[in-house]
């Protein structure tokens, strides 16, 4: 029998990783160039884009945790959550295609078409990046295990970012000969067959080996129940949020920021590569610096400054690459840790879960975090989005000194507030080192007994 806290290889390692790889190369995109996309390429307001975003990701994120309940009770001869990797591969990548295919519509047709594609999108989305997420909760029970596989994970996840910045436009401008639109639907068609490639690589390379007790019964409002009274996952949920709004405002500003206040859009691509180098730097340091603070400070320390950091971007000058550049790298370091250590904190979170209640919800405790990353992507977007709206954006034209303020701000002060946020939460997180380390050895001694028959089920 497969020990639980067993030692991960490797290979195993690169294989879970590679998921969040094929994740993000949509989830990057449309961080960084859908809001653009809708309102330059497609054709649309920023206030109609912000009012879709906001109707179809919220009506999305109360689907995730149903997705988790659901993924908590399947049963194969692959696991629970390993089948959900192959089973919604193909379908991720057609439907990725379809949300940047502009169809030869009208503006009520575009728009519908917008709010179809897009909730589909959301849909194939949840449906497999949560059981991918709560995968890494179920691989091994060890926690030093566990944070060394959410860093490969977002070791290829930033990678996937790097690809989506550095490729995306040179890739829509030689697919498309001048043709913006048919650049952005060829450039996800590449996309999506090689997240297709890598989810069904990840679902071939790991296994699952935690598993619930055998006779456990789990009543969908009991779960429930118990999610709310887990402080830890309350505070997680916290942080979450306030992350995912910050990275979105930030980033969804990005392309305006350079196309219309610096002047030159073809200047961005490696302005966010040089960010995103700079998050896996500080990746590939979340071990170490995690022994050295210890997961709950290593994040407070991160979000806090990096919140400083940003708000610095306020007293650049359109021509001041040098300073902007900095600030991007030391910024993207600072964001490179946060990235695994809540992951990981979140599969401490189910362990706390499991040890206070005697009930395993993997799946749930991961899908309510998918529910915080996502109110904060749907936040962030629709914030830059009406915000752009609010300060008189008018797309492909020249912008009002006051439009340009304001898009100043969504690269500064804005996104900073919800960052310093996100790292004060911690302060009300309740997981310590030593804490966790009596949680695994109960569950541990737990396991062993009931696997003995010591214990009546």
């Amino acid at each position: 029998m497969t020990s639980d806290n067993a030692r991960l290889t490797v290979a195993e390692k690169i294989g879970y990783g590679v998921g969040d790889l094929a994740s993000n190369l949509f989830w990057m995109t449309f961080i960084f160039y859908l809001l653009y996309f809708y309102t330059d390429v497609f054709g649309i307001s920023a206030v109609a884009a912000g009012t879709m975003l906001l109707i179809t990701r919220t009506a999305d994120t109360f689907i995730d945790p149903i997705i988790g309940m659901i993924a908590d009770r399947t049963k194969t001869r692959w696991g629970r959550f390993r089948p959900y990797l192959f089973w919604m591969a193909v379908p991720f990548g057609i439907v990725g295609v379809l949300t940047f295919t502009t169809p030869g519509f009208d503006a009520t047709g575009k728009l519908i078409w917008a709010y179809v594609t897009y909730s589909l999108m959301m849909l194939v989305y949840s449906g497999i990046n949560i059981p991918y997420s709560a995968l890494m909760g179920v691989v091994t029970s060890d926690s030093l295990e566990r944070t060394k596989l959410s860093t490969y994970r977002f070791v290829c996840a930033f990678l996937g970012g790097v690809i989506v910045q550095w490729a995306t436009v040179p890739l829509k401008r030689v697919l498309g000969g001048g043709n913006d639109q048919l650049g952005y639907q060829l450039t996800a068609a590449i996309y999506a067959v090689m997240a297709v490639a890598l989810f069904l690589y990840t679902f071939s390379a790991t296994k699952e080996r935690v598993q619930p007790v055998k006779e456990q019964k789990t009543p969908l409002k009991r779960d429930l129940w118990d999610l709310t009274k887990n402080r830890p996952w309350m505070v997680l949920f916290v942080a979450g949020l306030c992350s995912l709004t910050f990275n979105c405002v930030r980033n969804s500003s990005l392309m305006y920021y350079f196309k219309y206040f610096v002047g030159d859009e073809g200047l961005a691509p490696n302005f966010m590569m040089a960010g995103t180098l700079a998050n896996i730097a500080g990746v590939l340091a979340t071990g170490w610096l995690t022994k050295r603070f210890g997961k709950k400070n290593l994040y407070l320390l991160c979000m806090v400054i990096a919140g400083i950091i940003t708000a610095l971007y306020y007293f650049a000058g359109p021509a001041n690459l040098p300073y902007l550049y900095v600030l991007n790298i030391v910024g993207g370091f600072l964001s490179g840790p946060p990235a695994p250590l809540i992951w990981a904190m979140y599969a401490d979170a189910a362990d706390y879960s499991e040890w206070r209640t005697g009930r395993r919800a993997t799946g749930l405790v991961f899908s309510a975090a998918s529910f915080g990353q996502k109110m904060g992507w749907t936040l962030g977007g629709t914030i830059a989005a009406w915000l752009l709206a609010y300060y008189g954006f008018q797309a492909n034209l020249q912008q009002a000194p006051d439009t340009l303020h304001g898009i100043v701000l969504l690269m500064s002060f804005i996104p900073a507030a919800l960052t310093v946020l996100a790292g004060l939460s911690m302060l009300f997180y309740t997981i310590d080192e030593g804490m966790l380390k009596r949680i695994q050895q109960d569950l541990a001694d737990r396991r062993r007994e009931q696997q003995d028959g010591a214990v009546p089920v």
